[in-house]
């Protein structure tokens, strides 16, 4: 749904670095370059971001009124 506070498996503060990710990629810059500059090292947390669908629209579509 939303990127987790942090990651999974090394507990690493994660979520501040979603939308900046998010900006830069949209940008057409190279993923592996932007977690490298922004700090993520460790598989766990690339995968995290990688991995991440962004579902929260979708699930709030089906919000009763």
């Amino acid at each position: 749904m939303i990127i987790p506070i942090r990651c999974f498996s090394c507990g690493k503060p994660v979520a501040h670095l979603w939308k900046e990710y998010q900006e830069k990629t949209a940008k057409g810059d190279d993923k592996a370059k932007v977690m490298d500059n922004l700090g993520l090292k460790r598989y766990c947390c690339r995968a995290l971001f990688l991995g991440h669908v962004d579902l929260i629209d979708t699930a709030a579509s089906f919000k009763k009124s």
